[in-house]
Parts: structure tokens; sequence; C-alpha cells
């Protein structure tokens, strides 16, 4: 939990980054960038999404319509916070020599997205009203 606080503050004062270790090879923290850069884009499909369920399919069953577009709109959140304390601790690990940090998050970000097409799925085959 110390970690985590840490790394959130280094979120808003990422020059406190080069207090550790050496510098890296610029194109290692310009790929790191590139990553934190495509999960910030994915987070906002994931948000686009969200309010294109909520918007554009009125007809879609009030319950369905909502659980939907929170579940794209929670995980397009859930994407962009997870992008920066990602990127913060690959360059935290970079500085210091160590490997790169192991994430479940991907795997669980796209069981969530699988689970909602499902449910699209599922919706689009029984019909709009249910």
């Amino acid at each position: 939990m110390i970690e985590f606080a840490r790394n959130v503050r280094l979120w808003f004062a990422p020059q406190e980054l080069r207090q550790e270790g050496g510098t890296p090879d610029y194109r290692f923290s310009l790929a790191n960038e590139r990553t934190f850069l495509a999960w910030l884009r994915t987070a906002l499909a994931l948000i686009g999404g969200g309010f294109a369920v909520d918007q554009f399919l009125p007809d879609l069953r009030w319950g369905w319509r909502v659980g939907l577009a929170l579940a794209l709109l929670a995980a397009g959140v859930l994407c962009s916070l997870r992008a920066v304390n990602h990127w913060i601790r690959c360059e935290r690990a970079m500085r210091r020599g160590e490997d790169l940090p192991a994430s479940r998050f991907p795997a669980l970000l796209g069981v969530a997205v699988a689970v909602v097409a499902v449910a699209m799925v599922v919706v689009v085959l029984v019909g709009w009203e249910g």
C-alpha cells in the first residue's frame, strides 16, 4: 500500500523519478510513453463505447443499457488510472535496472471486454426489448 501511495505521488511529480537510479536509454523511456498513450487510447475507446451504448441504443432495456454502459465506462476509468501507474512503475524499474513489472491488468481488461461483448451478443440475439 505504501508503494502504491508513493506511485500516486509520482503521478504528479514525475521529475522525482530522476533521483532513482540512472537515466535509461531514451528509446526505452519513449517506448514506455508510447505504451502509456496506447493504454489511454484504449481507455478513451472504452469510455466512448460506454457513452455510445447509453446514447444510441434507446430501445435497449434500461437495465441492459445502463449495465453495459457502466461496465464500459468503469473499464475506461480503470484503464486510464492503470496506464499512469504502469508508466511510473516501468520508468522506475528501468532507472533501477530491474525487471519490468508484471501485470494481470491486460488479462483482466480483456476478460471484462469479452464479458461485455458476450452480453451484447445475447442482447442482439434475444432482441432489443428482451
